[in-house]
């Protein structure tokens, strides 16, 4: 789906018409974080008692916040021995720290360097809660980015999970300037707004890098007059925390930090021109990003996007992470 914000309008296209709508020197921005292996399986060795564990992020080698299921039965001092994805038992053990507030276990990994490496045999594709089924074979290769580098996402950033290498070649032989962004994407991607007021919601932090050539020619987009174009909520995630940083908005920077940036209307966009992006879950923090997006500066940007995603169930579009997807013009 098109949508075009200044005539009202939305388009019905196909994903491979996108090069229709950019021209000659667009900086077309991707995040290129891959995910890992993150979720793993294990027992109880006293009980018995099967448990789910999933990375949430990383504290210093071989400890992590985890995501236990079930977490309820989990106590502090619980040991579990890790299973490997031929569900053979494993040495390596993981030892119940800490829990938080929010639910999460800080877990300590033993008999292993590095539990990172021991993902590929031990870890599997960590698909969305909405998707009730086990991994696949498949998902390793479609739950990833055809441009996916550093690994540490425990999500995939989905908006550019629709691009192919021929695609991206189409684009540069246009003009279009591919450019990159890194953000691991957290389990706060899955986590709805709660709260009463929007001011009460705490944004999971997540990691990014923006890279010096991005950077460069994002300023340099920026004073020329041509458009900044964001593939995915996490890009745009990324761009904006940036300009919020910057000193001066037309000159950006090479940049390595964490944000909490919680976008809604009637946020003001400083450096995003167009967007496109995937259909969210109601209440998420994603669907009042692109709320904003619909119209910046202004509170009635819900209003379009609720009459949009009506008219994407009317034309059975597909939804969430393995869906169909939106350019915001």
């Amino acid at each position: 789906m098109v949508m075009h914000r200044a005539k009202s309008l939305t388009e019905h296209r196909q994903f491979r018409d996108l090069p229709d709508y950019l021209r000659a020197g667009d900086v077309l921005v991707l995040n290129n974080s891959r995910v890992i292996r993150a979720r793993l399986h294990g027992h109880k060795p006293a009980s018995g008692g099967q448990v789910e564990l999933l990375l949430v992020e990383e504290v210093a080698t071989n400890e992590w916040w985890t995501l236990l299921r079930p977490g309820k039965r989990v106590r502090v001092g619980t040991e579990i021995q890790l299973l490997t994805n031929a569900g053979a038992a494993s040495t390596v053990r993981a030892s119940v720290m800490e829990k938080n507030i929010e639910g999460h276990c800080r877990v300590r990994f033993t008999n292993t360097p590095n539990i990172f490496d021991e993902l590929e045999t031990h870890g599997e594709i960590p698909l969305p809660p909405y998707i009730a089924r086990t991994a696949g074979a498949d998902d390793d290769a479609r739950y990833q980015t055809v441009f996916s580098q550093p690994a540490g996402s425990v999500a995939a950033p989905t908006a550019g999970l629709h691009f192919t290498p021929q695609l991206l070649d189409e684009l540069r032989a246009r003009g279009v300037q591919i450019q990159f962004v890194t953000l691991h994407v957290g389990l706060g991607t899955f986590s709805p707004v709660k709260t009463e007021n929007l001011s009460d919601h705490v944004m999971h932090e997540e990691r990014f890098e923006l890279p010096a050539a991005t950077a460069s020619a994002i300023s340099t987009a920026k004073r020329e007059g041509r458009r900044v174009i964001a593939v995915g909520t996490t890009t745009v995630r990324v761009l904006e925390t940036a300009a919020a940083l910057s000193a001066l908005n037309s000159q950006l920077s090479t940049l390595r930090s964490r944000t909490r940036i919680f976008i809604h209307p009637p946020f003001q966009f400083r450096l995003v021109d167009a967007l496109l992006t995937n259909f969210h879950l109601p209440q998420s923090t994603l669907l009042m990003l692109v709320s904003a997006f619909a119209s910046p500066g202004e509170l009635r940007g819900r209003e379009l996007m609720l009459a949009t995603y009506a008219e994407a169930v009317r034309e059975r579009y597909r939804f969430f992470s393995y869906g169909d997807a939106m350019l915001i013009l």
